[in-house]
């Protein structure tokens, strides 16, 4: 299971961390990444990480701006949030994939949503 918080409501130009905690089952040995959803758009990858954090991908739409980390030992993976912009409201969910590596597709667990939203 995947749990994501974390979000509310910030202004354009703020800042907010999500969490995604997991079990040691769902966590272990997987890469970890989020995927965003806006209203009346289609999902859209954001950023993942590799199972020992060696390997980060983002989407060129939050690179500079997001940095995506992990602390293992609590099952657990973190999301910063810097120079927020409107653009970035959305329904924030957590992933993960038992091949270890970091991906734009392909993720077997999805955990429920947190809401973001960027007011300008």
């Amino acid at each position: 299971q995947l749990q994501a918080s974390g979000g509310g409501l910030v202004q354009a130009g703020g800042s907010l961390r999500l969490s995604c905690a997991g079990s040691g089952r769902t966590f272990s040995g997987s890469a970890v990444g989020w995927f965003r959803q806006a209203p009346g758009k289609e999902r859209e990858f954001v950023a993942a990480i590799s199972w020992n954090g060696g390997h980060t991908l983002y989407a060129d739409s939050v690179k500079g701006r997001f940095t995506i980390s992990r602390d293992n030992a609590k099952n657990t993976v973190y999301l910063q949030m810097n120079t927020l912009i409107p653009e970035d409201t959305a329904g924030y969910y957590c992933v993960a994939r038992r091949p270890p590596v970091v991906s734009t597709t392909d993720y077997d667990y999805w955990g429920r949503g947190t809401l973001v939203t960027v007011s300008s």
